[in-house]
């Protein structure tokens, strides 16, 4: 039978709402939303629904999704909403969850802070989970979803669609016959505008080393599976722009993070590698929304990959010069005037989870092998909660923090 499924969250990732239009960032009608409508159009989703905290809020979520995505593509686009229209209330993913049945679905796209407790309220109840990066702040956490997630029989994926970008694929198979690692440095930031956006969590529940940083740490955590382990992490950071006018935020939020990491080999005692991974929100608005690239150096070779200029750019009058990236999320319609972007790695990611929650449903595939094909999968990035957590840990503390395996778990020492 057909899966439904539930988006949890009604933010811009999901819907590409934000302050009461359009966000102004490159996803102006969301990804969530818009591939599980297309999703259903396949016949691989059944019913749809969507839970938010404030339903003042969803009268105008379902025209804007009607409008710009239902309307421009010629497909359904309707879908059932909570908590009521007019009522606030933090706790209605659960009665969402509720109205589920298992083996059904859930999207997390909210405040980092909220992910654990509704993916285990989930979980607990038979339904898939599919979450958005960071998975969970606290490593403790991420290893109960671990157990729970097993105990359940259940697919909890995170929603690193890096794993899905075709130079990033390539470049870590690349990456696999380059011999020892020595070096790794990833940048990636956002427009300070985008301040606003997150102006109800920045900085009081979460920071931009979750936020960005997880992106990279999760591509160098895969790269180096079953060769080398991180074992210390220095974090530094940078203050003065967001917490001035005009986004004032919260004393002592970091303009930019820097996490150094060391790396120790699994194979050869001699070998140790090094990684810079730098996240800011307070970069000025510029020819991209996103700057993105790494460096990866190995005994036998090095690869540098700038996801951010894709050989595409355009100017127009209204946004002067830009480049594109369509192999994310192509929002150009096929011949039928349907939505046409089923290859960007945004949507193969989204489409991958809906597929593996499919097979599980259908007894065709075991939860230890959906892990053993290297998938983000909640087991297979336990390292970057930990690494992301000890980074935080380092900021607060003002000295490095060591990660080890003990009785058989990751551990912050």
């Amino acid at each position: 039978m057909t899966i439904n499924v539930l988006m949890v969250g009604t933010g811009e990732y999901t819907t590409g709402y934000v302050n009461g239009s359009l966000s102004a960032s490159d996803k102006k009608i969301g990804v969530i939303a818009l591939t599980m409508f297309d999703l259903r159009r396949r016949n691989k989703v059944n019913d749809i629904s969507m839970v938010g905290v404030n339903g003042k809020k969803l009268p105008a979520i379902r025209e804007h999704l009607k409008k710009h995505i239902g309307e421009v593509y010629h497909m359904d686009a309707s879908l059932k909403t909570y908590p009521e229209d007019g009522q606030i209330d933090a706790d209605s993913y659960k009665a969402a969850i509720d109205d589920l049945k298992k083996g059904d679905a859930i999207t997390i796209f909210t405040p980092d802070p909220t992910h654990f407790d509704i993916a285990l309220y989930a979980i607990q109840r038979g339904i898939h989970v599919l979450v958005t990066k960071p998975a969970v702040k606290i490593l403790k956490e991420h290893l109960i979803l671990i157990e729970e997630a097993k105990k359940a029989g259940v697919v909890v994926m995170v929603e690193h669609h890096k794993r899905f970008d075709p130079a990033y694929t390539d470049a870590r198979n690349k990456a696999l016959n380059m011999g020892e690692f020595n070096y790794f440095y990833s940048y990636m930031s956002q427009p300070k505008y985008q301040l606003d956006t997150f102006r109800s969590w920045a900085g009081k529940e979460s920071d931009i080393s979750y936020y960005l940083n997880s992106h990279h740490i999760d591509f160098h955590c895969w790269t180096l599976e079953g060769k080398a382990v991180p074992y210390r992490v220095y974090a530094t950071g940078s203050k003065g722009v967001a917490t001035s006018e005009p986004y004032s935020l919260t004393e002592g939020t970091e303009d930019t993070i820097t996490l150094t990491v060391n790396w120790r080999s699994l194979e050869s005692p001699n070998h140790e590698g090094v990684a810079v991974y730098t996240a800011s929100w307070t970069a000025p608005k510029g020819e991209v929304h996103s700057q993105q690239r790494f460096h990866y150096l190995a005994a036998k070779g090095e690869l540098n990959v700038d996801q951010a200029h894709r050989g595409f750019s355009n100017t127009t009058d209204a946004n002067g010069f830009g480049y594109t990236n369509p192999f994310y999320m192509n929002y150009a319609p096929d011949e039928e005037g349907h939505f046409g972007g089923q290859g960007g790695y945004g949507y193969v990611s989204i489409e991958k989870f809906i597929d593996y929650c499919q097979k599980r449903n259908d007894n065709e595939i075991e939860i230890d092998e959906i892990d053993n094909r290297h998938l983000p999968t909640i087991k297979n990035t336990v390292l970057v909660t930990a690494i992301l957590e000890a980074g935080r840990r380092s900021l607060d503390q003002k000295k490095s923090i060591d990660l080890a395996v003990v009785d058989g778990e990751w551990t912050i020492l």
